[in-house]
């Protein structure tokens, strides 16, 4: 089967083959329940054309689709002679076994069908990746270019003109046609309808409870929280067995991930720790360096005053081999100085590396002095210990040496 030149590589050029794939899957889904309706449940010989035919048809859809990972389908729906012969046989065996053995068989083309589908849905997973991070940070930054045009005390009946919401708008349809047949998240067509109606008071509503939702669904199906994190050993209790001695390894092995896999570490560290809420890449704030800003509310809980929001920026320094001086703390924190409303309240530089003397100190004097924002240190050994309490996410990254 040809493929799509790579002189023309669009992710629209690898989305049509998804869509064409997608579409004789779904022929052939239908075909087969159409098909299995009419197999027999006893011991029947005969003709039946409509199911020959059928079948005719199922074998040319299951030849159009392609491979996936080197696999594709190749059981077809049975002969009805052949079962009826196959069914007659373990009646004369009358083993409970012979007649599991004939009823699989007869049910392997829907097995199949279903194992493609998966895989195709992972598949398309991968594909749209980067297309939908990328996405789903512009319309951040819309989102808050749409609040500081509106400003934080606008009345929630004012009406915001609908050319604001074009923007978000072509973005939302972008999503969808990446998405394809995937289930949306919960509160999309709520979001559709606040941006319909378009009042800061839908703003309110898309910024505390749709987006929220519709983002965190999005982030959760990105990276497959169901996919295996390789395993090395068939049988746990042989490690045990062994009784394995040596030094305790403490130090991670950054260099083992590059720059967006710790991006990626840090935004799921804050997104699965409790007390932080509405986590996000910043696109528009990369760094010299190439990094990204994220950002996320910090919630602190107390009983006699109430609940505390501080908004948190976090800039990602994934450097193994030199450390964060002071000339760049110092500018880092006059740039937060430039953010829109909400303020930054607390900037933390977390990094691979370490930090000088100089930016340790000056770090300590800026927060004694009650300057704002706070600046928190997140050098490797806090990493270390925050990870090693989360030896889940050190799995996910393959932060272990060896």
């Amino acid at each position: 089967m040809p493929t799509p030149s790579t002189a023309n590589n669009s992710i629209m050029t690898a989305l049509e083959q998804f869509e064409a794939t997608e579409a004789n899957l779904i022929k052939l889904e239908r075909l087969w329940d159409q098909m299995a309706e009419m197999i027999p449940t006893g011991v029947t010989f005969g003709e039946n054309v409509e199911y020959e035919d059928r079948a005719r048809s199922f074998d040319i859809l299951l030849a159009s689709l392609p491979k996936i990972g080197g696999w594709k389908p190749t059981a077809t729906p049975p002969d009805l002679d052949g079962l009826a012969q196959s069914r007659l046989d373990a009646m004369e065996i009358d083993e409970p076994s012979a007649h599991v053995s004939v009823e699989r068989w007869i049910e392997e083309p829907g097995r199949e069908l279903r194992k493609y589908r998966f895989r195709l849905n992972n598949m398309r997973k991968a594909l749209i990746r980067d297309a939908l991070v990328g996405l789903i940070d512009q319309i951040d930054a819309d989102i808050r270019t749409v609040r500081a045009g509106v400003g934080p005390d606008a009345d929630p009946r004012q009406q915001i003109e609908r050319d604001v919401w074009n923007a978000i708008r072509e973005r939302m349809k972008q999503i969808e046609v990446l998405l394809g047949s995937s289930v949306k998240p919960a509160r999309w067509s709520d979001m559709m309808r606040h941006m319909h109606f378009g009042y800061v008071g839908d703003l309110h509503d898309i910024e505390a409870m749709d987006w929220p939702d519709v983002k965190n669904t999005l982030r959760k199906g990105l990276y497959g929280v169901n996919e295996a994190v390789p395993v090395q050993v068939e049988d746990l209790s042989a490690l045990v067995a062994a009784r394995p001695t040596g030094p305790i390894t403490t130090a991670l092995a950054w260099s083992k991930i590059d720059d967006q896999a710790f991006e990626r570490l840090i935004f799921t560290l804050i997104s699965d720790t409790p007390g932080y809420e509405n986590p996000e890449w910043l696109m528009q704030t990369r760094a010299p360096d190439k990094g990204r800003d994220l950002s996320v509310m910090r919630v602190i809980q107390d009983e006699l005053s109430g609940t505390l929001r501080l908004r948190v920026v976090i800039q990602c320094k994934h450097w193994t081999s030199r450390s964060v001086s002071l000339s760049e703390v110092s500018s880092t924190k006059d740039q937060m100085a430039l953010w829109p409303n909400p303020r930054v309240d607390v900037l933390i530089i977390a990094t691979s590396g370490r930090f000088t003397a100089d930016a340790v100190t000056w770090i300590e004097q800026h927060n004694a002095n009650g300057a704002s924002p706070r600046i928190e240190m997140w050098p490797e050994s806090h990493l270390e210990r925050l990870l090693a309490a989360r030896p889940a996410i050190i799995a996910e990254f393959g932060l272990r040496g060896h």
